[in-house]
């Protein structure tokens, strides 16, 4: 192999490229990137990283001099082509060693046996096209709900289900639920598939793949790339496993009529609640107490340290008092990025529906929701 690549496309490619590598590789192959050099179209260097669940492939722009493959630590690689610099690089293979040369830097690195690397999973076909942007946006909103115990493996996961052109995510913790629709191109009018993908890993795709203007999903059926899903923009390919098990059905959770609706500009409402968590211990609450015209915020106990604010807010229907883990109902305001939140509830002891809204006087956006369990108060 010897090629020849811009020092800045190689350093962001190699970075998105080990990103997924395992810190602790089930084999020594595995801790590699698989690069390589092929002259035809132009020339072009692909890389690759795969741990036996994520595959990450890239494919940048390359003078290719002489095609070949070879395999490297990849987290050597990556710290190499960050701290290179700004010349072109040149890589080239001399038996079991790879030579990479920019200006008056030069490195030696010996290669790992390429042929006991695995074959990458191949894309499943692929299901539909969306914007970078959406997707990603999208992503972070349901991620946040997602749990992080691993001992719940299917709680660790956002459903993704797709019903023609719309696709619908949702994720929980059992404390809060989120759910987030956006519309899509899908590749036939009548697709339909449901996938539980990790949340973490989707998190990190989505997040990896917005410097492309289009994404495409590819989420297989039965046969060939069963159990993958994956994901394609800017030249850039993932594919992960899917997590066996389905979410809880959820859509019944999501209460339809409610005997309070309360309206609060976003940004004094969430540096309100940062305050007043100030002094609420770890895992207890923060109280909110809305009445017509304001919502008072109260956090602590009379033992210990105590925190009051008041903030405006619209209420319509009856007063109410309801308290929440502060982190969560941060987390969801956060998530709706909207000028005001409207929180909806039934009684003090049921979940509350928290959502966005462009202005105070404005209809809500129906498109994402987020449900939010109380914490129950004693005495």
């Amino acid at each position: 192999m010897k090629i020849r690549v811009e020092r800045d496309v190689l350093a962001e490619a190699v970075a998105w490229a080990a990103r997924s590598l395992p810190a602790r590789p089930p084999a020594p192959v595995l801790a590699g990137l698989l690069l390589k050099a092929d002259g035809a179209d132009g020339g072009s260097l692909s890389l690759s990283g795969f741990d036996y669940e994520v595959s990450a492939r890239v494919s940048v722009e390359a003078d290719v001099e002489e095609d070949g493959t070879v395999l490297v630590s990849g987290r050597l690689l990556a710290d190499i082509s960050r701290a290179l610099p700004n010349r072109p690089v040149e890589i080239s293979t001399d038996g079991v060693r790879v030579t990479v040369v920019c200006g008056s830097s030069r490195f030696t690195l010996h290669t790992l046996p390429v042929e006991e690397y695995p074959a990458l999973p191949e894309m499943p076909t692929a299901t539909g096209t969306v914007s970078g942007e959406v997707f990603a946006s999208a992503v972070a909103q349901v991620a946040i709900a997602a749990g992080r115990d691993d001992t719940l493996p299917v709680l660790t996961g956002v459903r993704i289900e797709i019903e023609g052109d719309t696709v619908t995510l949702a994720s929980t913790d059992r404390y809060r639920f989120a759910v987030r629709e956006f519309l899509w191109k899908p590749e036939t009018a009548d697709a339909s598939s449901v996938a539980l993908v990790p949340a973490k890993t989707l998190l990190d795709t989505a997040k990896s793949l917005t410097s492309g203007d289009i994404v495409t999903l590819a989420l297989s059926g039965a046969g060939a790339g069963e159990g993958l899903i994956g994901f394609e923009g800017a030249g850039r390919r993932t594919t992960t496993r899917l997590i066996e098990g389905d979410l809880p059905k959820y859509r019944t959770l999501f209460p339809t009529e409610f005997n309070s609706v309360a309206v609060i500009e976003t940004p004094p409402f969430v540096e309100a609640v940062k305050r007043v968590a100030l002094v609420a211990e770890r895992n207890t609450p923060v109280r909110l107490s809305f009445e017509q015209g304001v919502l008072t915020l109260e956090a602590g106990s009379s033992d210990d340290a105590q925190a009051v604010e008041r903030v405006d807010a619209q209420l319509e229907g009856d007063d109410i008092s309801i308290a929440f883990n502060p982190t969560f109902l941060l987390d969801g305001l956060s998530a709706i990025d909207s000028p005001a939140a409207q929180l909806s509830f039934t009684t003090s002891t049921k979940p509350a529906l928290l959502s966005g809204k462009p202005a105070l006087d404005a209809e809500a956006d129906e498109a994402y929701k987020y449900l939010i369990m109380p914490v129950r108060l004693s005495g």
